[in-house]
């Protein structure tokens, strides 16, 4: 039997949320964190293990977890960047239900073609339904009741659900799960030229919504699979434990993501940073051509294991055709409206985060998707100087905008050293009697492990200073 930490906690809400202040005090004596010693023996990679460990989710049934407090914490930031990153390319959200009708996916001949990953279920009146593990049959059913003139368009809706996909193997934790949370847009045009823009710029904002997630996401070739299409893309961080053997250009890990100003109107200046980030070889192993590979120098090939993060498709008329999807064009004529869905997976970005940042004590978050920015730890609960100091420490981060988690507990300081590795939250600052003596705090670097003893006033300093680089840099 794997062995609890004592961190079973209790949630809070103590305390009045200020408006600068970014959320409710969170101490850890009253927080819910049901972290594990050791990882359950069913856990096979890095990511599913650490979830597991820092409390982040609890198994339900096979492929499908509840998030607990922690993990939903950080579900919530890496959904709410890809949120607004879809909205600054112009996408508008919706949110479609989670059951549908089993008649619009006959109306697209894919009710049958599927397979057995979509779980059918009958209702009470008998009529077909199924669990949707993707939308785009309902998103051209909303578009061709509302839009129909050419004057509507372009348009590109999209919305942030929860799927289910029956794998035959659920396995690897939230990164191949039966139920996911997933970001779905779909784009509608006049015509071919216009679904190509609209791709572009989907393709241009994965780019940034990866930059922004702190990951070296690089777009690839990729096949369509069952959604179809002739123009498809997966983006994939490099990992050790990637499921997918990539091939590409050293080229791409030195390529920089466009910037927050980016003009997702000019359509030239959108097509040329698709342009840059095409022009070299990159490809998974589905899509693999040997002979391309073998053009580029040895010293300049990439062959690594990569986790797929995003995968976005062109696929023209293949759903508005048999459902009927037109628009009055400027010719006064009918036409077939073309179209594009473009995914991320939120809950599976999580444990890819996790796989791309871990070491031998636990989580290495990036900053923007890390649950909170700092660990406050007090070495000596009780004591009335380190009990007073911690209080205005944690009142000054909050004061600041930063977002801090207060280990108030009166666990010994191995244990709070253990703990802030494991949850891995960017900083740890360390309060204890004999540092407040000669009036200093310990702040250490999750990443570097770097330790330093600062005057209170120093420390609060960096991390200000860190917090504002790290709002400049990512946004939030």
């Amino acid at each position: 039997m794997r062995k609890r930490m004592r961190f079973v906690l209790r949630n809070s809400n103590i305390g009045r949320i200020c408006p600068f202040r970014p959320g409710p005090f969170m101490h850890l004596s009253k927080y819910f964190l049901p972290v594990l010693k050791e990882a359950p023996r069913e856990a096979e990679i890095v990511s599913h293990q650490l979830m597991l460990r820092a409390g982040m989710i609890r198994q339900q049934s096979a492929g499908i977890y509840s998030w607990l407090p922690l993990g939903l914490k950080v579900l919530r930031k890496v959904e709410q960047i890809v949120r607004e990153e879809q909205n600054r390319a112009g996408a508008v959200e919706v949110l479609m239900p989670t059951i549908q009708s089993a008649d619009l996916w006959r109306e697209s001949g894919r009710y049958d073609d599927y397979g057995k990953e979509m779980l059918r279920i009958t209702d009470r009146h008998e009529r077909d339904m199924l669990f949707g593990p993707t939308n785009e049959e309902m998103i051209t059913d909303i578009f061709r009741s509302y839009v129909r003139s050419y004057k509507d368009l372009p348009l590109n809706l999209y919305h942030i659900q929860w799927k289910f996909r029956d794998e035959v193997r659920p396995r690897f934790g939230v990164m191949r799960g039966r139920e996911f949370l997933m970001k779905d847009a779909y784009s509608f045009d006049l015509d071919e030229a216009g679904a190509r823009t609209a791709y572009y710029r989907m393709f241009v904002s994965y780019l940034r919504t990866f930059d922004r997630l702190g990951v070296k996401a690089i777009p690839m070739r990729a096949d369509t699979g069952p959604i179809g299409g002739d123009l498809s893309h997966e983006f994939l961080i490099l990992a050790d434990t990637g499921e997918s053997e990539v091939f590409c250009h050293k080229s791409y890990l030195d390529l920089q993501a466009p910037d927050a100003g980016v003009d997702y109107g000019n359509d030239d200046l959108i097509a040329g940073i698709v342009g840059d980030w095409t022009a070299a070889y990159a490809g998974t192993d589905e899509v693999h051509d040997e002979a391309e590979w073998m053009k580029i120098p040895a010293d300049e090939r990439v062959n690594a294991r990569g986790i797929e993060i995003g995968h976005i498709f062109n696929f023209g008329t293949k759903y508005s055709e048999p459902m009927g999807a037109k628009v009055t064009g400027p010719d006064g004529k009918d036409h077939v409206v073309h179209m594009g869905s473009y995914g991320i997976g939120p809950s599976r970005v999580v444990a890819a985060l996790i796989e791309a940042g871990h070491d031998e004590n636990g989580i290495v978050w990036p900053a923007s998707a890390a649950p909170f920015d700092v660990g406050l730890i007090n070495l000596r609960q009780g004591d009335e100087a380190t009990d007073a100091a911690c209080a205005d420490l944690y009142s000054q981060m909050q004061n600041a905008g930063l977002d801090p988690l207060y280990d108030d507990t009166d666990n010994r300081a191995g244990g709070k050293f253990a703990l802030a590795d494991l949850i891995g939250l960017p900083w740890q600052l360390i309060v204890g009697p004999r540092g407040l003596k000669a009036g200093e705090v310990e702040l250490k670097n999750r990443a570097s492990g770097e330790r330093e003893s600062l005057t209170m006033e120093a420390a609060m300093n960096r991390l200000t200073a860190w917090r504002s680089q790290m709002k400049a840099r990512y946004g939030g």
